[in-house]
Parts: C-alpha cells; structure tokens; sequence
C-alpha cells in the first residue's frame, strides 16, 4: 500500500505531449480552409464585385438542417456534400481566425501522434460527426457552417490520449475532468454571449467523434498507425 501511495505521489500532474511544426498537411488543410473566407471578404469589400458571393457559398456548401427535413436540395446529393462542404466555409473572419488557431496549435500534437495521413483522417471523421450531431440535435432553419465540429474533434482526441498516458502513469486524472469542465462551461458562455447562434451541437458531435477516432486508431500507447 505504501508503495502505491508513493508512485501516486510521484506521478506527473502535468502532462506535455510533443508537437510537430510546420506540418505540410496542416498547413495545407488551413491554407485551403481560409482561401474561401479570403474570397468572400474580399468580394464584401467590392473589389472583386461579387458582394452577393456569400450567399451563394452558403446556399451551396453550409449545412441546411432543412434539407433532411424535406427541403429541395440546390443540386443532387447536397442532403450528403454539407456533412463535409460545411467546414469549408466560415461566418467571418475572425470566426475563420479562431477556428484555424485552434487547428494550428492542436494539429502539430495530432501529427506527433498519427502522422499526417492521420490527422487529415480524424480531421474528416471529426467535421463528419460535427454534421451528424447537428443533424441529431438541432432543428434550426439557419444554416451551419465553420471547422469548430473538426476542432472540437481534434480535441475530443487529444484529451482521450491525455487519459491514456495518466492512466499508463497513475497520474491524477482531476486536471483532465477540470479541462473537459472547462470546455463545457466555455460553450455555455458562448452560447449564451452569442445569443443562441452557437452550434454546439456540431462541436459536442465532432468531440466524440475525436474521442471514438483515438480509441479505434490508437487503443493503447504503442499505436500510432
């Protein structure tokens, strides 16, 4: 008993996992990801002449809950394309800014993990699932766009590799429950700051899906793949 209580003790409470920089797959994933809200922005301004462009971007690519609801589809197979077409487009800049932030900071950890291959796969699993959890969740007649569900999913994977090294090294897990705490709470702040026009539904869908993609990849810490 003595013995358990002193690894205890001496496990790491803080846990740092190691990063990869400058990936070319997830600089390539982000480079591709603002170019549209590049355009658009630019269109707005009036120096391409296209300040109605967003609305024709968002009535071909956002996700339109209506269109599982009955709704005519603009051309065939949309009810499928904005499970996926959807993160490729944001509501602003900043929404854009924030979202490939977070890719940046998160995607160097996925790739350290799982290579590149790897983490455009979660990445694609991770916007997926965001699309399944609004299609689940929310009925709203506005349309739904943003990388936030792949972000949220990247998360989802990264906490889960959190718990299995904390739990490989007997480290306390309450920092990891503080985190995902944290995470709930920042939604809510959101959501209430943004007067209701938050998906969260896409972020709590791309965030298991994160989650599940791990647990399958990687079941213990000797996978990689």
């Amino acid at each position: 008993m003595e013995e358990s209580v002193k690894a205890a003790l001496m496990a790491p409470r803080n846990i740092v996992f190691p990063t990869v920089t400058n990936t070319p797959a997830v600089l390539w994933l982000v480079a591709l990801t603002c170019a549209p809200e590049i355009l658009l922005t630019l269109g707005e301004s009036g120096l391409l002449g296209f300040e109605r462009l967003r609305g024709v971007f968002l009535m071909y690519g956002a996700f339109w809950d209506g269109l599982l609801r009955g709704w005519e589809p603009v051309y065939p197979g949309q009810q499928i394309a904005m499970f996926f077409t959807y993160a490729a487009l944001h509501g602003s800049f900043i929404h854009l800014l924030g979202n490939m932030v977070a890719v940046l900071a998160l995607g160097g950890i996925v790739v350290a993990r799982v290579g590149g291959g790897g983490f455009l796969l979660l990445y694609a699993v991770s916007v997926f699932t965001g699309g399944m959890g609004y299609a689940l969740l929310s009925n709203a007649d506005a349309p739904m766009v943003g990388a936030s569900g792949a972000v949220f999913g990247l998360i989802g994977a990264w906490k889960f590799w959190e718990w299995q090294l904390r739990h490989h090294l007997g480290s306390p897990m309450r920092p990891l429950w503080r985190s995902l705490l944290g995470l709930a709470v920042l939604n809510v702040v959101l959501w209430l700051m943004l007067s209701g026009m938050l998906a969260w539904e896409a972020h709590l869908g791309g965030f298991v899906g994160g989650v599940l993609f791990a647990a399958i990849a990687t079941p213990t810490l000797r996978y990689r793949i």
